[in-house]
């Protein structure tokens, strides 16, 4: 990671603290994750920031430190403020939905941008972008249902939602009853399931920070070592797998990776923080996927990057929203 000076805090001498709008939530499945990140990014800024916690409840509701709000005064809530933080992942969030409410309110917003993040949720669109920018993904189609749909897809194979997170509805699959099965079962949480096949290799992250001086680093890189066959949701939060940071590579392998995620981020259009999942494998890194507003919690993958870097946790969260503040008062193209 390069190494740059700290952002500064906000004024503690009675000038006024910036007010930021921490989301979390959300009306999808990872509304139990999005409420950890909001929670603990909502902590590490109170103590030099002036924060609102708001809340997207699982029926699309919201409510403003536990008191329920009609949406036309929660979003009055965020227009008062100088940031907002979605802190909600998957759709209706991560999606660029709550950057383009910023956008449109006039509100400096963390993160991607609307096409960012609404290219990055769709796997599928986001593997046409990374091979169109030299990145290698796993071949792989996009269905809509069963039956005929899934003729001729080769065996074993990994099957997954277009646009989710935290692995919920990802399987691996070796017969055709069971790739029917997780078909099905992915289109049971999104309208569309890709169906990919099985890259064997190490399973290996890289976040890209897009910093409030306008410097772009990448972490150190991040190995995920677990039993299963896929890193599913069970997995993923059950404490079973171990994080290794930083993987043990070789500079080729560790800067081909870097390579690769900012080539994929740089042509998404990434903003504040992303983390880029790889596949490293005997003939160089393959593109799993990308998360736009990846888990913020203190134990999550990207702060844990950071602060193998030497960059704090509060200190991550505090350069995000100068970031987002930067960005917002930047003249327009």
């Amino acid at each position: 990671m390069t190494t740059t000076d700290a952002p500064t805090a906000p004024a503690t001498d009675g000038a006024r603290r910036t007010r930021v709008a921490v989301v979390g939530g959300g009306a999808n499945v990872e509304h139990d994750v999005s409420l950890a990140s909001a929670a603990a990014a909502a902590s590490a800024l109170a103590p030099t920031h002036d924060v609102v916690r708001l809340t997207i409840g699982r029926d699309g509701r919201w409510s403003v430190d536990d008191v329920d709000l009609p949406v036309d005064e929660a979003v009055a809530v965020i227009a008062a403020c100088d940031v907002l933080l979605p802190a909600v992942h998957g759709p209706h969030g991560e999606d660029g939905t709550l950057a383009a409410l910023a956008d449109v309110i006039g509100v400096a917003c963390v993160g991607s941008g609307v096409r960012a993040g609404a290219i990055a949720m769709d796997k599928a669109v986001t593997k046409l972008v990374a091979a169109a920018a030299g990145v290698a993904v796993a071949a792989g189609r996009v269905v809509r249902g069963t039956g005929p749909a899934l003729d001729g897809v080769p065996l074993p194979a990994v099957v997954k939602p277009v646009a989710s997170g935290s692995s919920h509805g990802v399987r691996c699959v070796t017969t055709r009853d069971e790739l029917t099965d997780a078909v099905e079962a992915a289109l049971a949480i999104d309208r569309s399931a890709l169906v990919e096949e099985v890259v064997v290799g190490r399973e290996v992250d890289v976040a890209v920070l897009r910093r409030a001086d306008g410097t772009t680093v990448t972490s150190p890189p991040l190995e995920i070592l677990h039993a299963g066959a896929v890193f599913d949701t069970t997995t993923k939060y059950d404490g079973s797998a171990r994080f290794v940071v930083p993987a043990a590579l070789t500079d080729d392998e560790a800067r081909a990776l870097a390579d690769a995620a900012l080539a994929v981020t740089d042509a998404l259009g990434c903003d504040g923080v992303a983390r880029v999942d790889f596949f490293l494998t005997a003939d160089g890194p393959v593109l799993n996927e990308v998360n736009t507003m990846p888990g913020m919690t203190t134990h999550s993958q990207v702060p844990r990057m950071f602060a193998a870097a030497g960059l704090p946790y509060a200190e991550l969260l505090a350069d995000l929203v100068a970031g987002a503040l930067a960005r917002h008062r930047a003249p327009a193209a």
